[in-house]
């Protein structure tokens, strides 16, 4: 029995919702027929949390305008790799360029975005590119630019684009990521 067949017992009865409350997006188990207040006091416990840590990393957000890049930019199959500073920046594109025989791939969304995963999910979420007054261009959730679980877009030609994580701890962990395009 594995360890998520452990805790299954657990939540018999309980329906997954999926929550956004501040900067954090989390699942949320509803009672059916279970153990109702027990899951409502995680529930609240964890927005608390959630939102006193959302409000210590947010930076500041800007106004709204139209992105210096088109999805049709990002979409592709690309090699990854990140750096922490900045002279380590070309032997990360290079690292890039060898991870294409496994490459990252960015489609289309189903309305206007680009499909990618977010920081800590490895779910594929449509996220959009957005951009600010002062020229920055960003990929991420319908919010404002700048959010703090956006990427700022530092840099993008054709066949290589830079970019990082908006919120300072989750770059602090991450890096700057340098997606290189893979040929064919």
């Amino acid at each position: 029995m594995g360890s998520s067949d452990a805790h299954a017992g657990h939540f018999t009865g309980l329906r997954a919702a999926a929550v956004r409350s501040g900067g954090c997006r989390f699942a949320l188990l509803r009672p059916g027929r279970g153990p109702g207040l027990a899951v409502a006091a995680i529930a609240a416990l964890t927005v608390a949390g959630c939102m006193s840590t959302s409000e210590n990393a947010t930076p500041s957000v800007a106004a709204a305008a139209p992105a210096a890049y088109g999805r049709e930019r990002l979409i592709g199959r690309w090699g990854v790799a990140s750096y922490h500073t900045e002279s380590d920046r070309a032997r990360s594109e290079r690292e890039a360029k060898g991870q294409c025989s496994q490459p990252y791939k960015i489609t289309k969304g189903p309305t206007d975005g680009v499909m990618m995963h977010v920081a800590d999910d490895p779910k594929l979420y449509e996220l959009r590119l957005k951009g600010d007054t002062a020229g920055r261009t960003y990929v991420g959730f319908e919010a404002p630019p700048g959010d703090a679980q956006d990427r700022e877009i530092l840099s993008a030609t054709n066949s290589v684009l830079v970019m990082r994580f908006v919120d300072p701890e989750v770059n602090g962990r991450y890096g700057t990521y340098v997606y290189v395009r893979c040929g064919g």
